[in-house]
């Protein structure tokens, strides 16, 4: 009876692991492409690791210290080998085994090959050394602990200096098969950065950086900035759209992110980006994916700063788009219509009252064009959450605090002095039948994470569609500014009726070489109550060609594709030195962001753990070359040097400090001070990494 039980068991066993196996052949036949993209991740993540972990090996056996097991994969372990005098000795599943067999004198003598269940990293055991606490004390002369502080220091740098020799051979490879990065070209100057300053214009194009020439692309840019010291003139040489060239130097500096800067906005093409949903930016914009935008208006464009400054100029309610859909033989022709927006300031940047966008000196009302989903912002009035408790797309600004129809330049400083605290806005809300009227919403500003300002949660332009005026200010061309009270209505311009701002600009112009009167109304209608008002001002024409600062942007946005050129060697010798030159910039950008890090300019937050760097490394093994993914390689296997060569506990620079304390001292610290040491790392070094988990996962599978 217990035979047959024993039997059956064993029938129902091996059931089981059919059907197990079977199902996961199922699923991975099924999902064979997402299968076969995540282990190609997972191989090429492990395999940097197997790097780092190969040069403790291989020194190890060079100093002569005894390697007990080198493992490739993680475990548990699969299959081990090892070479003795009598032949090879083979394990299979040892680590599935009810009874482990014991190892012999002359087994244990040999180093063990393994390779493990899981297809990434790696490790090795040397006799004597423990990873996760102190080094054992072993009579083995071979033992790591037996030998001289130099051996041991070389055994623990080697894996380091491996991943850096792999980086540079991994962008040597990329180079000479060649890979598109984005070009060392201003893309747009933000505004009152040293860029700007400087004089700097988009479409400019590096071909000097502090002396260094080769191989510029947009991370020397950025790299050359957060290098620089504080106060120090980089000396730049750029080549401008007409050949020419322009030298000047950049003082980088912080504008508000983490790290100094020049203020410079990575160049985009005038290819319609890859979007998670193409069917509603086609319904939105009439573009789809991998469109190429040909003219603008009937303009023809070549580049994408181009495009920007037609737009930026085109002060009408929308612009006319031309693009071309498909490949070269059989493309067509797609011609759309974009609305278009002001905003309130170029670059959303307002030192003083002139950087805000005016209408000869006319600032229009504040128009929220899109606002942020996060619940945080707002604050629910009367426990009410329908939608009218809260800014909508549409909404135009009436007042904020007590302060009526502010401007941009206002409004900001009415957020940073309520930051924390509840701050009321009344709106001009237009319902579902075109009925306007007055709400009042209470929001609560505060300091968006790792940012610098006080914002409520939403993108405000300028309401060019009334011409309502939120407030004449004094401007260069004109110190004293129109009289024109707050939120009066421009009825005429030379007693022609306008409807709007574009309706103003128009007929100004028409009056170009005479003087020109605006005849306005405020009587509170849609506005906060007040006494009737009309009068009339009269504008002189003298500088009607820099009375108009206000620019225009995109009122639906549409995702271009970064612009990008081939990088690739012009053979063996120069991919040898592109190689190089690409490993010490992501070293220097590694220590960059640890020093920023350090030093609180940088919140953990931004931290990407393994998690994120698998999700990340799936993303571009998916969606984009191969060559992308090996480049990555490249830049975590330096990241990987750098890190490991952090002067802390349980990192190979811990112990290398540890062992240069032995040095000086004469003597090892003890066994229990070692012991304190390394767990309190450990520890660390664990919260740190379920810290970064936790945020890789909301950040890959649960953002918006």
């Amino acid at each position: 009876m217990l035979e047959m039980t024993k039997s059956w068991m064993k029938w129902v066993s091996a059931l089981f692991w059919i059907v197990v196996v079977g199902a996961v052949a199922y699923l991975i036949l099924r999902n064979i492409g997402v299968v076969g993209n995540v282990i190609v991740v997972l191989l090429g993540f492990g395999a940097v690791v197997l790097v780092h972990e190969f040069g403790h090996f291989i020194i190890a056996k060079l100093g002569g210290i005894k390697v007990e097991a080198f493992s490739i994969c993680m475990p548990p372990t699969v299959l081990g080998i090892r070479k003795t005098r009598s032949g090879l000795k083979v394990r299979v599943l040892p680590s599935f085994s009810r009874q482990p067999t014991e190892e012999t004198p002359e087994e244990s003598e040999a180093t063990e090959y393994r390779i493990g269940l899981f297809p990434f990293g790696g490790y090795v055991k040397l006799l004597g050394q423990e990873d996760t606490g102190p080094v054992k004390q072993v009579d083995d002369p071979r033992s790591f602990a037996r030998k001289p502080v130099p051996i041991r220091m070389a055994v623990i740098a080697a894996g380091v200096v491996f991943n850096v020799i792999s980086a540079a051979i991994i962008f040597m490879v990329v180079f000479l098969v060649g890979i598109n990065l984005s070009p060392a070209v201003v893309g747009g100057v933000v505004a009152h950065s040293p860029a700007a300053d400087a004089g700097l214009q988009p479409g400019d194009e590096f071909v000097e950086i502090e002396g260094k020439s080769k191989d510029l692309d947009f991370s020397n840019i950025m790299i050359a900035a957060a290098l620089s010291s504080a106060n120090e003139k980089v000396p730049v040489t750029v080549r401008r759209t007409d050949g020419s060239l322009f030298e000047t130097s950049l003082t980088a500096r912080n504008l508000g992110n983490s790290f100094r800067e020049f203020g410079i906005l990575q160049p985009l093409s005038l290819t319609i980006a890859d979007v998670a949903e193409p069917n509603l930016l086609r319904e939105r914009t009439g573009l789809a994916p991998e469109d190429r935008v040909v003219a603008v208006n009937g303009a023809a464009v070549d580049h994408y700063w181009q495009f920007n400054d037609i737009v930026e100029k085109t002060l009408a309610p929308g612009i006319q788009i031309t693009a071309r859909r498909g490949a070269n033989n059989d493309a067509e022709t797609v011609h759309t219509m974009l609305p278009l927006d002001w905003s309130v300031a170029r670059n959303g940047e307002v030192e003083s009252e002139t950087d805000l966008g005016y209408v000869y000196s006319l600032v229009p009302r504040l128009r929220v064009m899109g606002v942020n989903g996060d619940e945080e912002y707002a604050l629910p009035a009367e426990s009410k959450r329908d939608g009218t408790t809260r800014l909508q797309a549409g909404d135009i600004i009436l007042a904020a605090d007590d302060v009526e129809y502010p401007t941009y330049k206002e409004l900001r400083e009415i957020t940073t002095e309520y930051e924390g605290r509840p701050l009321a806005i009344t709106v001009l809300r237009t319902d579902a039948n075109d009925v306007e009227q007055k709400v009042t919403v209470t929001v609560k500003p505060r300091r968006a994470p790792g940012e610098e300002r006080v914002v409520i949660g939403f993108l405000p332009v300028l309401d060019a569609n009334h011409p309502v005026v939120a407030k004449a200010i004094a401007t260069k061309d004109d110190p004293n500014g129109l009289d024109i009270p707050r939120g009066a209505t421009v009825v005429s311009v030379n007693g022609r009726p306008v409807a709007n701002f574009f309706d103003i600009i128009r007929e100004i112009r028409k009056g170009e070489g005479q003087p020109v009167t605006l005849q306005y109304r405020r009587d509170g209608a849609g506005a906060p109550q007040g006494p009737l008002v009309e009068g009339g001002v009269t504008l002189s024409t003298a500088a009607l060609d820099q009375g108009v600062t206000v620019h225009s942007i995109l009122a639906e946005p549409v995702p271009f594709q970064p612009l990008e050129r081939l990088y690739r060697a012009h053979g063996p010798v120069n991919a040898i030195g592109m190689g190089y030159r690409r490993t010490w910039t992501f070293i220097a950008q590694t220590y960059i962001t640890l020093s920023r890090l350090i030093g609180g300019l940088i919140s953990p937050e931004n931290l990407m753990g393994p998690v994120g760097i698998i999700t990340f490394s799936y993303r571009i093994v998916a969606e984009q070359p191969m060559v992308n993914y090996i480049y990555f390689l490249g830049l975590i296997s330096a990241t990987i040097a750098v890190i490991n060569f952090l002067p802390v506990p349980p990192f190979d620079g811990g112990l290398i400090v540890l062992m240069l304390i032995e040095k000086i001292k004469g003597s090892a610290l003890t066994e229990r001070t070692q012991g304190i040491v390394a767990y309190t790392g450990w520890i660390l070094v664990l919260i740190l990494l379920v810290y970064v988990t936790f945020n890789d996962i909301v950040r890959s599978f649960f953002s918006s």
